[in-house]
C-alpha cells in the first residue's frame, strides 16, 4: 500500500506542483487547504496584484489541480485559531513594541502543528508543503534540515521550530528545485496556476497597512499616544502608538532634522519611541527567548560557532551562540559593528546551509 501525505494546498503554484510530485511519485496524496484569514468581501485591486493568499479563489484553484491531478481534497476551516494564536500574537506584539513575524508563528501554531493532527485522523504517514527547503536523514537516523538549492527563494529561516519529530513526517518536495523549475513543471502538468503571481504580503492585511490593522483589532485603551524623543529624553515629536513603528526605521517618523534620524528603541510601557542617528544602531548581538533546536543533541553546553540571520531578508551573520539560564540565548556578532536588531524577530541559527535553530529577539546588546 502506498504511503499517504496530507498536502498543505494554498492555490499557489507551489503547493500545486509539491501535490502533483508526490502524486507522480507513487505517494496516496490528500489535499488540504486551511482557511485561515477572515475574508471580508472582495480584496483591494492592490492585494490581488501584490497576490495573498487564503480566498474563495485561492482554494477554488487548489480545486482545480486536485480535480486534475485525481486526488481528494478538502478545506478545513482554523479561522478560529488562527485569530488566537497567530492575529492576536501579531496584535499584541505591536502593542508592546516589537515586531513580530506572523509566518514563523503560523508555521510553528497552525500549519504544521493543525496538519499533523489532520494527517493522524486520515491515517496519513506524512504532511507536505511548498516550502523551499530540505529534509536530509544522517546515517544515525537522525534528521536536519537544509536551506533550499534555490537561494533566492529558501524558507528555511521560517521553519527552525520543526524537530525530530516533524521532520521525519514531513516532505519538502520543492526542495531540490528552483522556482524556474517549479513554473516549468506546472506548465508541462497544464496547471492553470502556473504563472500565477505569488504570495508578497501576510494573508490578513491585503493591503499592506499594518498599524490600522492593529488599531482595529486592539483594544482602545492599549492605543496609546506618546513622545518621540532623542538619546537624552528631549521630547522631538509626539506619536499616535508605538505599535506604527519599529526598530531601525527611518521613514514616516515625522521628523526634521540636520541628519537622517533612525528608531532606536521602543519603550512600550512609557510609551516613547527614542530615535538617533544611524551610527546608534549598531548592536554587539542579542539576547533570544522561546528558543527551539532541530536536534537538541547538537547543541553542547558551551558556545558554539553559527551564522545568525536576524531577519528573513537579511544574510547571516557570523557569531557566538550561548545558551544561559532561564531558556535564554546570548548571540555574539563576530564582527564589531553589527547591524539593527529588531526585537520581536525570528533569530535563525545556521552551520552553513544547516538550520540549527532559533529563537526570538528579545533584545540587543
Amino acid at each position: 500500500m502506498s504511503a499517504r501525505v496530507l498536502v498543505a494546498m494554498s492555490g499557489g503554484v507551489d503547493s500545486s506542483v509539491a501535490a502533483a510530485i508526490l502524486r507522480e511519485r507513487g505517494y496516496d496524496v490528500v489535499g488540504v487547504a486551511m482557511r485561515l484569514a477572515p475574508e471580508e468581501g472582495p480584496r483591494p485591486a492592490a492585494a490581488r496584484r501584490r497576490g495573498t493568499c487564503c480566498s474563495h479563489e485561492d482554494f477554488e484553484d487548489a480545486r482545480r489541480v486536485a480535480e486534475r491531478m485525481d486526488f481528494p481534497f478538502y478545506v478545513v476551516d482554523l479561522r478560529a485559531e488562527f485569530g488566537a494564536r497567530v492575529i492576536g500574537n501579531f496584535v499584541s506584539e505591536y502593542l508592546d513594541g516589537r515586531t513580530p513575524n506572523p509566518c514563523v508563528m503560523c508555521n510553528r501554531e497552525i500549519k504544521f502543528d493543525r496538519l499533523r493532527e489532520r494527517a493522524a485522523a486520515l491515517g496519513a504517514d506524512y504532511v507536505a508543503t511548498g516550502h523551499y527547503a530540505r529534509i536530509e536523514r544522517d546515517p544515525r537516523g537522525r534528521f536536519h534540515l537544509l536551506r533550499a538549492a534555490d537561494a533566492a527563494k529558501d524558507q528555511s529561516y521560517f521553519l527552525f521550530t520543526l524537530g525530530q519529530l516533524e521532520l521525519g513526517r514531513t516532505l519538502f518536495p520543492l526542495g531540490a528545485m528552483t522556482k524556474a523549475e517549479v513554473r516549468a513543471r506546472a506548465r508541462a502538468l497544464g496547471l492553470a496556476n502556473a504563472d500565477k503571481s505569488e504570495s508578497q504580503e501576510i494573508c490578513f492585511v491585503p493591503d499592506g497597512d499594518y498599524a490600522r490593522f492593529v488599531e482595529r483589532a486592539a483594544a482602545p485603551a492599549r492605543l496609546r499616544p506618546g513622545r518621540i524623543v532623542d538619546s537624552e529624553g528631549h521630547t522631538l515629536a509626539s506619536h499616535d502608538g508605538v505599535h506604527r513603528f519599529t526598530v531601525g526605521q527611518r521613514r514616516g517618523l515625522g521628523l526634521s532634522a540636520p541628519a537622517p534620524l533612525y528608531v532606536r528603541e521602543i519603550r512600550a510601557e512609557s510609551a516613547e519611541v527614542v530615535v538617533g542617528p544611524r551610527k546608534d544602531l549598531a548592536a554587539a548581538g542579542l539576547l533570544a527567548r522561546d528558543l527551539s533546536f532541530v536536534d537538541p543533541e547538537s547543541v553542547g553546553a558551551g558556545a558554539i560557532a553559527v551564522e545568525a540571520r536576524i531577519r528573513y531578508r537579511h544574510p547571516a551573520l557570523p557569531a557566538t551562540l550561548a545558551i544561559e539560564s532561564g531558556g535564554r540565548a546570548r548571540v555574539t556578532f563576530t564582527n564589531q559593528g553589527g547591524p539593527a536588531v529588531t526585537p520581536g524577530q525570528a533569530c535563525v541559527f545556521y552551520r552553513g546551509d544547516e538550520v540549527v535553530g532559533g529563537g526570538f529577539i528579545e533584545r540587543a546588546l
